[in-house]
């Protein structure tokens, strides 16, 4: 007999949850902040805020929600929106483009 798989890899991906998270805040977030929000300096800040945060991957059906673990997001908010504050100053020290 053949092990066989209910649910074909291929319909499956894995996501980066907190990635998504910090996503969906960070422009109401800089926006309370005052912070530059040229393209160079919202990538930055979310690259330092992203490597300060823990990953938090999930599997999901492709093109699924993450419905699964967003009763934790209550949890992440105020992590990320310290991550956030925290990178905006470092890069708002040394900014990658011309004032």
């Amino acid at each position: 007999m053949q092990n066989q798989s209910v649910i074909n890899v291929q319909d499956l991906e894995i996501k980066n949850y907190m990635e998504a998270c910090v996503g969906d805040m960070l422009r109401s977030v800089l926006d309370g902040l005052n912070a530059c929000q040229c393209d160079n300096c919202v990538m930055d800040i979310l690259a330092i805020a992203l490597n300060a945060l823990p990953t938090k991957y999930v599997v999901t059906k492709k093109g699924e929600l993450y419905t699964k673990i967003s009763n934790l997001q209550n949890q992440f908010d105020v992590d990320i929106i310290a991550a956030i504050a925290k990178a905006s100053v470092i890069v708002s020290r040394n900014p990658r483009h011309d004032r």
